[in-house]
């Protein structure tokens, strides 16, 4: 069954890593992007914000072919697409905006055919063009999510974020390309190294299936991927040392950056300390930086209805 009418799908942002959990834990936040697909005569795209500029708007968009990824394994045929976007989330700083693209994609193409791929299918698809797990995940199912992938088939345990959690995010202004980022680790580790933190990301999926958020500190301690990039964000060493003294439960690179993530509990007194250390020791080194803040988002990629319309209004499109 194809929805003539189209759908229009809801997608959280994400980050990754949390610090030990490389390519392994993320976890969905409330920023937000949204896609609409319909049925046309001729494919056209409608882009939305600024986050999108650049964004091809012809069938080598990504959204349009991983839409024809799933209707080819669906065994329906829809080849020419309507589709709009619009998306809160910074493109390029570690906060999953590649992975809430393809998952908005797949969960569109699949809802407007009626949903035949189970959220199973859909993750391995998401995996296999992402190539980790950890972001995709987080935004199709929302929540925390720990995962594997094994080169074909994707598996992920969903952890309920602890209510008492909120998340404070750094983000500069300066793009930091995931490719550029990975070039930087190393080819081998040390295996001290690695008993650090896969003991580190055990104890931290273990906090926060269980609300332990007094281990969270000690859990977020990481040494195969944020000391090779610490680099590549200046300021971001001092921040992931003493974020824990200035109100912060921890703190981690964001995905593969530039954004810097601080984990506190809501009723936190120390919010305003925390954000004033952050600012200024980005400050010092000449990084400008928004800082925002943001809830652990429990859904996932969501059909939304008409009340969901503000990211398309008139006068945004780029």
């Amino acid at each position: 069954m194809i929805r003539s009418e189209g759908v229009r799908i809801k997608v959280p942002a994400s980050t990754a890593n949390l610090g030990p959990g490389f390519d392994t834990l993320g976890m969905a936040l409330s920023l937000f992007a949204w896609i609409e697909m319909k049925p046309a005569e001729r494919t056209v795209f409608h882009l939305y914000g600024e986050e999108l500029r650049g964004i091809p708007k012809d069938k080598s968009n990504l959204v349009y072919k991983l839409a024809q990824q799933v209707f080819a394994e669906a065994g329906v045929a829809v080849p020419e697409l309507e589709i709009s976007m619009a998306s809160d989330i910074p493109l390029t700083r570690g906060l999953g905006s590649s992975a809430s693209a393809i998952v908005g994609a797949l969960y569109a193409a699949n809802e407007l055919i009626g949903a035949p791929l189970s959220m199973e299918k859909l993750f391995d698809m998401a995996t296999a063009v992402e190539k980790h797990p950890d972001n995709v995940g987080a935004s199709l199912f929302g929540g925390i999510v720990s995962a594997v992938w094994d080169g074909e088939r994707a598996v992920h345990l969903r952890i309920e974020p602890p209510a008492e959690l909120q998340v404070l995010v750094a983000i500069p202004s300066f793009w930091l390309p995931t490719e550029q980022a990975r070039k930087i680790l190393p080819d081998s580790l040390s295996m001290k190294d690695v008993v650090f933190n896969v003991s580190r990301a055990s104890l931290l999926t273990g906090a926060l299936a269980s609300g332990r958020l007094d281990l969270i500190a000690a859990a977020m301690q990481d040494r195969i991927h944020q000391p090779y990039r610490a680099p590549l964000i200046p300021g971001m060493e001092q921040i992931l040392a003493e974020a824990c003294s200035h109100g912060a439960l921890g703190a981690a690179l964001s995905g593969a950056g530039p954004t810097l993530l601080a984990l506190v509990e809501r009723n936190s007194d120390r919010r305003s300390e925390l954000e004033a250390f952050i600012q200024r020791t980005l400050g010092e080194h000449g990084i400008e930086a928004k800082l925002l803040w943001l809830e652990p988002c429990s859904e996932g990629a969501s059909r939304v209805g008409a009340h969901e319309a503000a990211p398309f209004a008139a006068g945004n499109l780029v």
